[in-house]
């Protein structure tokens, strides 16, 4: 590397990064990268020390919204957090409703019916499938490809987000899971539409794929650079698609079977190499699966309430007790975890956020790179800072 020399600390199976051992320390440039994306805005920057262009420190710097979300939680009733789950992932909303809504029944042993369950289903794949094609084209647009690839994918987002709205009320804070089912049933005309949708979707992805998979700049970006050892991704906790682009076959859809997942077939995409393309192709492969888990919901869905008619809403206080909600989420493990002193508010409340735990090997991955691709390495991590917050 010429002025710095990298040597990694290994401790208990984590590479830490990185000692610098340098006679020139006082000659590296130190610069503070961010916010570079609006929805960054003072939440996220990186202090990063550079030999040149090249990478050889990176300290990522959360900041806050300032919003407390899980203290939040203990100052009021279970009810009254549906709604503040949205605004965490707010990419992903219906999913952030499924994982806490899944923590409160088992809290209390909560039945749900199966036309909910069907329900949950389809409004959690359709979230995956907007959530990858908005990565992907974020991905693109931060490596330079203006407008064009982010608009294809805004373009079938919206599509799913007007159904998000004709079935809950709202586009992106959908406030629509409850303890025990669905706040609303889903219509036949919605069904319809939402078929008609589905259908439509596997050209958009051969049309997406076609028109990114091997274009030059895209490979020569991507290919190589950002690599996540499958060791360091276990070791560090990071789920979800970035887990799965280093090669370890883990979806907790598969796992814990959590909801109807086991009657679905589907697979699990891997990657060879932890690399940007990887992660970048898991995602595409991805929104493929999702489409068939779809299809076979959007056929067998049975007619029935969607919600169990012993649920207790109002005036909800569960036995004292512990649990642990978990789902995968688009960008990985969400969990909520509560403790119930037996009063209607939680004792404890706390949030596995996807997005921040998959954030702490950022440095990891871009030991060595150069500076201009440390944009697309965080890029490829696909975070939204309503996770981070804390």
């Amino acid at each position: 590397m010429g002025a710095a020399e990298i040597k990694t600390e290994k401790v208990e199976g984590w590479n830490r990064p990185p000692v610098i051992e340098t006679d020139r320390e006082s000659e590296l440039l130190e610069l503070a990268m961010g916010p570079h994306h609006p929805s960054t805005h003072g939440v996220f920057r990186m202090d990063l020390a550079l030999d040149g262009e090249r990478v050889v420190r990176l300290k990522p710097v959360f900041g806050y919204l300032h919003r407390n979300h899980e203290k939040l939680g203990e100052g009021q009733s279970y009810l009254a957090s549906m709604p503040y789950t949205d605004r965490l992932d707010y990419i992903c909303p219906l999913t952030n409703n499924w994982a806490y809504a899944l923590a409160v029944e088992k809290l209390v042993g909560q039945a749900v019916p199966e036309r909910a369950e069907y329900l949950r289903v389809i409004l959690a794949e359709l979230t995956r499938v907007q959530n990858h094609a908005s990565a992907i084209g974020f991905l693109l647009q931060e490596m330079g490809a203006s407008g064009t690839p982010l608009m294809y994918a805004f373009r079938e987002r919206e599509k799913i987000l007007d159904l998000f709205e004709a079935l809950t009320g709202s586009r992106m804070m959908c406030n629509y899971m409850r303890f025990g089912g669905c706040r609303v049933d889903a219509s036949d005309v919605w069904l319809d539409a939402t078929r008609k949708v589905v259908a439509a979707l596997p050209a958009f992805v051969d049309e997406f794929e076609a028109f990114l998979q091997t274009n030059e700049i895209l490979m020569a970006r991507t290919q190589g650079t950002g690599i996540l050892r499958p060791e360091l991704a276990v070791n560090a906790g990071v789920t979800g698609p970035m887990l799965r682009a280093s090669g370890v076959d883990y979806d907790i859809r598969k796992v814990d079977h959590y909801g109807i997942y086991d009657r679905f077939k589907f697979r699990v995409p891997l990657g060879d190499h932890g690399d940007i393309y990887d992660r970048y192709m898991i995602r595409m492969l991805e929104i493929r699966e999702s489409l068939g888990i779809l299809d076979q919901a959007l056929k067998e869905i049975p007619s029935g309430p969607v919600m169990d008619p012993k649920a207790k809403i109002r005036g909800f206080r569960p036995k004292a007790g512990e649990a642990y909600g978990r789902i995968e989420a688009p960008k990985g493990e969400l969990g909520f975890y509560l403790i119930s002193d037996g009063s209607p508010n939680p004792y404890r409340y706390r949030v596995r956020p996807p997005s921040l735990i998959n954030l702490t090997v950022l440095e990891d991955m871009a030991l060595g790179a150069n500076v201009a691709d440390v944009v697309l390495i965080f890029g490829s991590v696909d975070i939204v800072l309503g996770e981070v917050d804390r």
